[in-house]
């Protein structure tokens, strides 16, 4: 989630993730295609080897995501969901909701777009699902509508991640 400021907004799971993915590829994988270099070099004409135009891509690629990475991370804010009331659901809190058709429970973490991750189930509250969960508080019903139809929801929970 972007701020009117520019900043972005992380949970502190969100920000150390990122921090030790720009660790590892600014240590590990830039060792690891620094040799595959190395290596590609060494088998003579450059104009036609395949290894080592594979290997200058995923350095491109690489250095692409280190850039992203510190980009985002220099404008993170943390939020601290422990300093957070869980009366009221928004980001960097966890909400339980019912599925009125289904009965089936299940709980969503609400996190920026730089942090979502479906398989998680940390969804942004940009997403159409984020953005109606927002705001609402436990016993609230909710209605959302998505292109397979209207999902309808009952907020059971709301809690700090």
């Amino acid at each position: 989630m972007r701020m009117g400021d520019g900043r972005v907004a992380l949970t502190r799971e969100g920000y150390n993730k990122k921090l030790e993915e720009l660790e590892y590829l600014k240590g590990p994988k830039r060792r690891e295609i620094a040799r595959a270099l190395s290596e590609a070099r060494a088998q003579g004409d450059l104009s036609e080897n395949a290894e080592y135009d594979a290997a200058k891509e995923e350095q491109a690629m690489n250095e692409k995501r280190i850039a992203d990475l510190e980009d985002v991370l220099s404008r993170a804010n943390i939020i601290d969901s422990s300093t957070l009331s869980g009366d009221e659901a928004r980001l960097g809190m966890t909400v339980k909701l019912k599925d009125l058709e289904s009965g089936e429970e299940f709980s969503y973490m609400l996190v920026s777009e730089e942090e979502s991750d479906f398989d998680a189930d940390k969804i942004s509250v940009s997403s159409p699902v984020g953005r109606a969960i927002v705001g609402h508080k436990v016993g609230d019903r909710i209605e959302i509508e998505v292109p397979a139809g209207t999902l309808s929801y009952e907020v059971r929970d709301i809690s700090p991640e």
